[in-house]
């Protein structure tokens, strides 16, 4: 796994819950759609609505999500616990999810709003009671749990959205969680779900 990872100490990040129930109570504004797009020049006028302070808010608890997920694969890639091969694989979703962070840091940004800061990595290690890793299992166990989180949580907003580019955007994310989430459980030997809409109940 990447050793630039940038950990830096910072005030405990939103739980999973209070993104979900955030999100039901706000809705993003077109400006956080183009920005998270991509198109910056874009969302100059759909920011004047007044809506930006909220949704740098709940981009920043999906941002919060993103930091835990790097930090977990890091743990894991430190633990000295994965194959070569499983390493590899590990290392891409980590990469994913700094892209899911990148694009989420701009966005808050041009928002106008100040991303929130990971936690260092002793603060991942403890909430995530690293301490208790044996083997490689017990590494994509921890992690294919977090990524089916993940993919909860992002499915759970898209009702919340009006914009149908932000719920777009955020099925692109979930989709990204899902795909992690079924390799891990192939590799942990696990089956995969025998009902259909298994995902975001």
């Amino acid at each position: 796994m990447s050793q630039t990872v940038d950990l830096k100490p910072e005030a405990p990040l939103p739980s999973r819950r209070m993104f979900l129930s955030g999100a039901r109570k706000a809705t993003l504004s077109s400006a956080a759609v183009v920005l998270l797009a991509g198109c910056g020049t874009m969302a100059t006028a759909a920011m004047k609505d007044g809506a930006a302070a909220q949704d740098a808010g709940i981009l920043n608890v999906a941002l919060g999500l993103e930091h835990e997920a790097i930090g977990a694969y890091q743990l894991g890639a430190e633990s000295g616990l994965l194959q070569p091969a499983v390493l590899q694989t590990a290392v891409l979703f980590q990469s994913q999810h700094k892209e899911h962070r990148d694009a989420l840091t701009g966005a808050i940004r041009s928002l106008g709003g100040a991303p929130v800061e990971t936690k260092s990595l002793a603060d991942y290690a403890a909430d995530l009671q690293a301490d208790t890793l044996r083997n490689q299992t017990d590494v994509l166990t921890l992690a294919a749990r977090l990524e089916r989180g993940a993919t909860n949580a992002y499915l759970s907003v898209i009702p919340a959205f009006e914009s149908r580019d932000l719920a777009v955007i955020a099925g692109r994310l979930a989709a990204d969680e899902t795909m992690h989430w079924t390799v891990l459980t192939q590799a942990l030997g696990q089956p995969l779900p025998t009902s259909a809409l298994s995902f975001g109940a």
